[in-house]
């Protein structure tokens, strides 16, 4: 499906700095289990440091991610009507972004719940609990990776937050932010697109008040600004070209990046290496509900939140929690810095999660006139279209390069 994502060879273990037992950097790769694949960083490296073997010949690849991932109990009803009574299918919730991801040499979802024990019960807010068919259909998607890092991600306990990760490798989709053991924890995977090795990150600002266990306190990586740093550094100098974070962060159903998001993009971004280059290629955050703005903040792009991919908001003081973007930026070869990718191209496009009926997650933006949905559903989503184009330019973004797709 991704032409120009080949998978690298997978090479021995990556040293852990600044955190014991603490989870490093997860790489994306296609291929193998985490604990298979290792990026190894040469004797006598620097973290820091653009390190590792020669580059290969690199070309452009495009990184498309999509926002929170929260399937509410009447999400959860029509998936089970959507699989004809046996069991639950959210693909045809999904088919209308397929296209988007699928297209992409790298798609990165935000899983933000855990999966309950097969059979049930799949319970909603406060504490969510997930069918494990959702992996199914994500695979089907076209998702490579998604991190796992969130407020949610201890709902179901432990158990929970082990059967998720167990249903992710079992249709192929690696993730970051939540671990098994210290040693997953520690372990990175690989994709590779273009030439390169791009590197994700995941961490959360918290669990919602339920503690990590004591005796697995790798279980989720939480904000800490020295340690993402540390890193993306540990991740650089074991080999990665590219380094992607995704952060769980914000005030939800604000627009505005509020103050904790506005002082770590700047000091994340303004963090470089004993090369002088960025420590961290892109920021995209999650966790808000609603859309919030795009912003090159020292040079580095910062998507300060998607909104939720999947949602269900019926009160129409939070209909926004319906509405989504979808950034898509192309990487190519820096000319300048032998090694290294840059963003060339910045696009992004929206998404809604319809509430039909059938429920669907469609992509606003990329409905023509002749689609055949109908004048009054063209009005919608033209307004949705308008509405997350609004928040995603409110901090100047499209002075700064950003394009707005529709396709």
């Amino acid at each position: 499906m991704k032409a120009s994502a080949k998978i690298a060879a997978a090479v021995a273990g990556l040293a852990v700095v600044g955190g014991g037992i603490y989870a490093v950097p997860t790489l994306l790769d296609k291929g193998g289990s985490a604990g298979e694949q290792r990026l190894q960083a040469k004797p006598g490296t620097k973290a820091g440091t653009t390190a590792g073997a020669p580059a290969p010949e690199g070309k452009p690849f495009t990184l498309v991610a999509t926002g929170d991932i929260i399937p509410y109990p009447s999400i959860i009803e029509r998936s089970a009507v959507d699989a004809g009574g046996k069991g639950h299918d959210f693909r045809k919730i999904l088919a209308g972004v397929k296209p988007i991801v699928s297209a992409a040499d790298v798609a990165i979802c935000h899983h933000e719940i855990p999966y309950g024990e097969p059979g049930g019960p799949y319970t909603g807010y406060p504490t969510f609990k997930a069918p494990h068919e959702l992996a199914d259909a994500l695979k089907d998607t076209g998702y490579e990776s998604c991190s796992t890092a969130s407020n949610h991600t201890l709902d179901a306990g432990y158990a929970g937050l082990a059967r998720t990760l167990d249903h992710l490798d079992r249709v192929g989709i690696k993730h970051v932010g939540s671990a098994r053991g210290a040693e997953e924890a520690k372990a990175p995977a690989l994709v590779s697109a273009g030439g390169a090795k791009i590197a994700q990150l995941s961490y959360t600002y918290g669990t919602n008040g339920i503690p990590l266990p004591q005796d697995k306190p790798w279980s989720v990586n939480l904000i800490d600004q020295k340690r993402i740093i540390e890193d993306a550094r540990a991740a650089r100098a074991a080999g990665a070209h590219v380094v992607v974070l995704s952060v769980h962060w914000g005030t939800e159903w604000q627009t505005a990046p509020d103050k904790q998001q506005r002082e770590l993009a700047q000091a994340l971004t303004a963090s470089k290496g004993t090369d002088g280059l960025p420590d961290i290629d892109l920021i995209i955050g999650t966790h808000n509900h609603v859309p919030q703005p795009y912003e090159k903040v020292n040079g580095t792009w910062v998507v300060f939140g998607m909104g939720d991919q999947v949602a269900s908001f019926v009160p129409a003081d939070k209909l926004r929690g319906n509405q989504s973007s979808i950034p898509r930026f192309t990487f190519s070869p820096a000319t300048a810095h032998p090694g290294r990718w840059e963003v060339t191209k910045a696009e992004y496009l929206t998404q809604y999660s319809d509430m039909g009926p059938p429920f669907r997650v469609v992509c606003a933006s990329c409905a023509p006139a002749d689609s055949g949905i109908g004048a009054a559903k063209q009005k919608e989503y033209a307004a949705i279209d308008k509405q997350v184009s609004t928040a995603v330019m409110s901090r100047g973004a499209g002075d700064q390069g950003l394009e707005h797709a529709t396709r």
